[in-house]
């Protein structure tokens, strides 16, 4: 009888601690079924109209589709996409807020103090780009880029214009001067509209800015392009070669905007969220849509996403350490 009890008593104990051991887990996958059961939030550091937030809302229209709840596109501008993005780093890691990032996700702790760590942040996933164009005014003498730079070795060095430290033209400059030798007077404005107008009034010699806010003067001949600082030619301006097409490999810069979550968002969660905006951006009509303002629509999977903003983080460190990029 006492043999008995004591076998019902271990059977009793077993039972609850395997109990205590499946309730998490159970919990955390009905948890992850759930999801989402009320909108998700996608914070664009940026203010509205510029590339980043078009391509946010064009991912969250496919992406809330795809997952069968609404996502509401959140801007909170300012301090160079560190506001937004501080925002994100609090937030809580329930899988309802994320944030649309770009390359000051990855080069704002490089270059000034930041209220978040970086790995507070974890990539889920690429959205798209607009390639960078460097620009001069309509009226030139430079046929393209390596005469372009070449020309500035010859003298007291060219103007070119940025959107202040640490910007994405500020990257392309770097790499000109420290991977090619350009001769180059750094111009920093407050805005990338500042440094193109600045451009069309031939204040300054030349900048780079996104290929959306560009084509519209190019198609008009208001200004001149001599390449396109991305890996491939622009689908809405094929005519107009890469930097590394005349020889300026190592320039790889565009005004990229993929998704981060806070860390200690359910894996299962940052998969779904992948999942979804690939798909979204595998959408023939809004690769259409986008195409026709000058924007790549990429997509693709959390690995390769992460392996990007890996490869980026080393490549951008470079630049800043090779430059002494600081803050403003």
């Amino acid at each position: 009888m006492l043999t008995q009890q004591r076998t019902t008593r271990r059977g009793l104990i077993a039972s609850a601690i395997t109990a205590a051991f499946i309730a998490p887990l159970t919990t955390s996958v009905l948890a992850a079924d759930a999801w989402p059961s009320h909108p998700i939030r996608f914070v664009v550091p940026f203010s509205a109209g510029g590339a980043n937030d078009l391509l946010a809302r064009a991912a969250a229209e496919g992406a809330s589709k795809v997952l069968g709840q609404s996502i509401i596109v959140d801007n909170k501008p300012g301090a160079g996409a560190v506001l937004g993005t501080d925002v994100v780093a609090k937030a809580a890691p329930d899988g309802y807020t994320f944030l649309v990032s770009a390359a000051g996700v990855i080069s704002n702790s490089m270059i000034r103090k930041v209220p978040y760590k970086d790995s507070d942040l974890v990539p889920v996933v690429m959205i798209g780009l607009a390639p960078s164009v460097i620009i001069v005014p309509a009226n030139s003498p430079y046929k393209d880029l390596k005469d372009f730079v070449a020309k500035s070795k010859s003298g007291a060095g060219l103007h070119f214009g940025t959107a202040g430290n640490g910007s994405t033209p500020h990257f392309v400059e770097g790499l000109l001067t420290s991977k090619y030798g350009a001769k180059l007077d750094l111009v920093p404005y407050k805005s990338g509209s500042e440094s193109v107008t600045a451009v069309l009034g031939n204040q300054i010699e030349a900048t780079s800015e996104a290929s959306i806010v560009v084509l519209p003067y190019l198609k008009s001949g208001k200004l001149k392009a001599l390449a396109t600082t991305w890996t491939q030619r622009i689908s809405a301006w094929p005519d107009l070669p890469t930097a590394g097409e005349q020889g300026f490999g190592d320039i790889k810069i565009a005004h990229w905007a993929g998704v981060h979550a806070p860390a200690g968002t359910p894996p299962e969660v940052l998969d779904k969220v992948a999942n979804a905006v690939d798909k979204a951006m595998k959408d023939p009509k809004t690769i259409e849509r986008l195409k026709g303002m000058g924007i790549e629509a990429i997509g693709g999977t959390r690995a390769s996403f992460v392996k990007f903003v890996d490869e980026e983080r080393m490549r951008l460190g470079e630049v800043v350490k090779a430059t002494g990029m600081k803050e403003d």
